[in-house]
Order: structure tokens, then C-alpha cells, then sequence
């Protein structure tokens, strides 16, 4: 019961609707942002697969591991 009020006192809901307009744009900046970064973990990720697939190939034709 304690917790409870104790979270409604954080609730705040403005009256003047413009005030959530700094928070939209915000969220929409880091959402973008969040979009990219994610974008280029996949890139990095595909290119480290890459390489890997190249080593292993070079060392299957080393005879350092078997098939």
C-alpha cells in the first residue's frame, strides 16, 4: 500500500499538452540513433563472420583441422 502511493507521487500528466514535446523529440532522436547503432552492430557482425569463414577455410587447407 506504502509502495503504491509512494509511485503515485512520481505521476505528473501537464494540463499544457506541450510540454511532451521536448520528450518526443528526444525519443525520436535516440530511437533514429538506436536504429543505426543497431544497424552497424549487424554490418560489423557480418564482416567479422567473414573473416572467420576466411580463416577457417585457410586452415582447412593447412591440414590444422580436419572436415
Amino acid at each position: 500500500m506504502f509502495n503504491f502511493f509512494m509511485l503515485q507521487l512520481f505521476l505528473y500528466f501537464p494540463e499544457d499538452k506541450t510540454e511532451y514535446i521536448p520528450a518526443g523529440i528526444t525519443f525520436v532522436v535516440f530511437f533514429i540513433a538506436a536504429i543505426f547503432v543497431f544497424r552497424y552492430i549487424i554490418k560489423v557482425s557480418k564482416r567479422e563472420s567473414q573473416k572467420a569463414e576466411a580463416l577457417e577455410e585457410q586452415l582447412r587447407r593447412e591440414k590444422v583441422i580436419k572436415d
